[in-house]
């Protein structure tokens, strides 16, 4: 009994540790929004995400991802051109954005990761709604938040009317991840 006493202290001395994940093929970083009241879809092709997750021990659990700017592409070739430049996301001063977490938190059937978002110069506290599914030797990871464009200063001088193109931006991803 003695023996079994001191094995659960010993246990309960180590917290356990989250499975680390690599980012696999078929991984997605897509937004959507709106111009002239249509909506748009766009994505981030080139991302790397650092991923440690434990849906059982989230205080283990953290993110850390960092998406080349330059890489953002809609399908509509004005558009494409227009968001690498000074008025949008300034690739040239600023070619990363970058979510680092900072807790994880349960709420109601949702798991929330809180964290720290930072485009354009401008880092703000963000939230993104985590969802997670194990599958094999790895897991699907989704997430997704609402920003405000102008809270990062994305649509500057004649694009920062929001009657014209929407203030409200959903980011949303979908990772496929194997266990490291």
């Amino acid at each position: 009994m003695k023996q079994i006493l001191c094995s659960f202290l010993l246990l309960a001395a180590f917290p356990a540790f989250a499975v680390d994940y690599s980012v696999q093929p078929g991984s997605t970083l897509g937004f959507s929004g709106t111009f002239q009241g249509e909506a748009f879809n766009g994505e981030f092709k080139q991302f790397e995400a650092t991923i440690s997750y434990d849906p059982a021990n989230l205080a283990a659990s953290k993110f850390d991802v960092s998406v080349d700017i330059d890489s953002v592409a809609t399908g509509d070739s004005d558009r494409d051109n227009a968001l690498p430049g000074d008025e949008f996301f300034d690739v040239g001063k600023y070619p990363k954005a970058r979510f680092v977490s900072t807790a994880f938190r349960q709420h109601g059937d949702k798991v929330i990761a809180d964290g720290n978002l930072s485009i354009k110069g401008v880092s703000k506290p963000v939230g993104l709604d985590v969802g997670f599914t194990p599958t094999g030797d790895g897991a699907t990871l989704t997430v997704t938040t609402k920003l405000n464009r102008s809270d990062f200063h994305v649509g500057t001088g004649d694009y920062a009317d929001t009657s014209t193109i929407g203030a409200d931006v959903t980011v949303n991803g979908k990772l496929n991840l194997a266990a490291k």
